[in-house]
């Protein structure tokens, strides 16, 4: 994701400023402030700005002046305590701004999760750059036969390059055809002076959903951690999992104690309803337990197979 000069040249100012304050700051993630970490072919991730640090939900939950003469693990202690049985609201005391630049269909994916501030580039005021998302062929699969919102096997040869070509040509085709409809060259002025352009907002209609857009994205730390929890989950959608992975090193950075919570807990754990634990205290106990008279349905089951460790293969 190479960066223009007049880009670069602003992330380094950015970069360059300092400001005297007496608020809580992070080295690691000042260190990682304005830095554009690459992510799928054109897109990034970047933080802007945040607030607070693990100290500071330990002073919420504790709602104290501040650190006092308590131990880091004791600190750490109660942060993992407030993970493990879901304690909200301290978390919600740290927030963190980042600035994205992501394809379309997944900004349409990311926007679901309705528990941030958005403001994305608006395509009414200005023109979409000729950027597009395109696999890289490891990326391509074909439709699952069991998931009707997953991919199955990768997509190899000539149908791999087919798929590419197609992809290639409809975007770069369909952004021809948008910038024909504004009529407008680089300085503004009509391409042909003859006819007039049509409105930027009807324009971008034409556009591919694998146009690359951009938007600045703030949230807490709590809904932050919610959408990494789907998000960066295995079965997440390749594209936007690559942005939250991304997000996830910024996480790192900016509240190592919390991280860890976050991984052990929410992140590599697993939920068992109540008539999955049922079957799973039956397994224990000695007995022998088959899908036909656990109570679960055939969907359920293999879940529960996958969550225990005893049928990683278990489609569902």
């Amino acid at each position: 994701m190479p960066l223009a000069p007049d880009e670069a040249a602003a992330i380094e100012a950015q970069r360059a400023a300092r400001a005297e304050t007496r608020r809580a700051t992070v080295a690691a993630l000042e260190d990682m402030l304005y830095h554009p970490h690459p992510v799928l072919d054109h897109g990034f991730v970047r933080v802007i700005d945040y607030m607070g640090d693990d100290g500071a939900i330990v002073q919420a939950a504790r709602v104290s002046y501040g650190r006092g003469t308590r131990k880091v693990s004791e600190d750490e202690g109660l942060i993992r305590y407030l993970m493990r049985h879901r304690h909200t609201t301290p978390f919600e005391m740290c927030e963190i701004k980042y600035h994205v630049k992501l394809p379309i269909f997944v900004a349409r994916q990311w926007i679901r999760h309705r528990m941030a501030n958005v403001n994305e580039y608006s395509a009414r005021y200005s023109i979409l750059d000729r950027e597009f998302y395109l696999p890289a062929p490891e990326h391509l699969a074909a439709q699952s036969a069991t998931n009707r919102q997953g991919r199955g096997e990768i997509v190899e040869g000539d149908e791999a390059a087919l798929v590419l070509d197609l992809l290639r040509e409809d975007a770069a085709r369909c952004h021809d055809h948008y910038l024909a409809m504004l009529n407008e060259g680089e300085d503004g002025a009509p391409r042909d002076p003859a006819r007039r352009g049509l409105a930027r907002e009807l324009a971008r209609m034409n556009l591919t959903l694998n146009t690359y857009t951009q938007w600045y994205w703030k949230t807490d730390l709590h809904n932050l951690l919610h959408f990494l929890s789907l998000r960066a989950d295995a079965h997440a959608q390749y594209e936007i999992r690559a942005y939250a992975e991304a997000m996830l090193t910024t996480v790192e950075a900016w509240v190592p104690m919390a991280a860890r919570a976050f991984r052990d807990y929410r992140l590599g754990a697993v939920t068992l309803s109540a008539p999955m634990l049922a079957v799973l205290r039956r397994m224990l106990a000695g007995e022998r337990v088959e899908q036909a008279e656990s109570g679960l349905s055939k969907r359920e089951w293999a879940e529960f197979l996958v969550a225990i460790g005893q049928d990683r293969d278990a489609k569902f």
